[in-house]
């Protein structure tokens, strides 16, 4: 798999992080995924191979839905296009992502290693 090394960006510098971002109104989340993807790695992905593979609730201060988004690369080679935000790009396996993984990302690739769907992460237990 390939993750970025953040880098000036707030959240999570030097730590890893597969492609990220926000969806903007009006877009789906494929559409996301293919934009961002597109911005930090320079890559143009097909919708039809695009696959999600992971949903999690997440609680990191504010409440934040994540969805874990599996593409197969062919010939498409990534690049680091936002060397003002990632410091390189790293490959991993997908079974044992680097400790130095942000910890939701890692959760959520090792849920998707294991064939686990959704998650939530970041909640106390307590009055349910």
């Amino acid at each position: 798999m390939l993750l970025l090394r953040r880098f000036n960006t707030g959240y999570g510098d030097g730590k890893l992080s597969v492609v990220a971002g926000h969806v903007e109104a009006g877009e789906t989340v494929t559409q996301a995924a293919i934009r961002e993807t597109r911005e930090e790695v320079g890559t143009a992905l097909s919708r039809e191979r695009l696959r999600v593979v992971g949903v999690m609730h997440r609680k990191s201060g504010d409440e934040r839905v994540d969805f874990f988004l599996s593409y197969h690369l062919g010939s498409e080679a990534p690049r680091n296009v936002e060397s003002d935000k990632c410091s390189e790009l790293v490959w991993a396996p997908v079974s044992k992502p680097p400790d130095d993984t942000i910890p939701y990302v890692r959760a959520g690739l090792e849920n998707f290693a294991r064939g686990e769907w959704f998650q939530e992460f970041g909640w106390t237990r307590g009055g349910d």
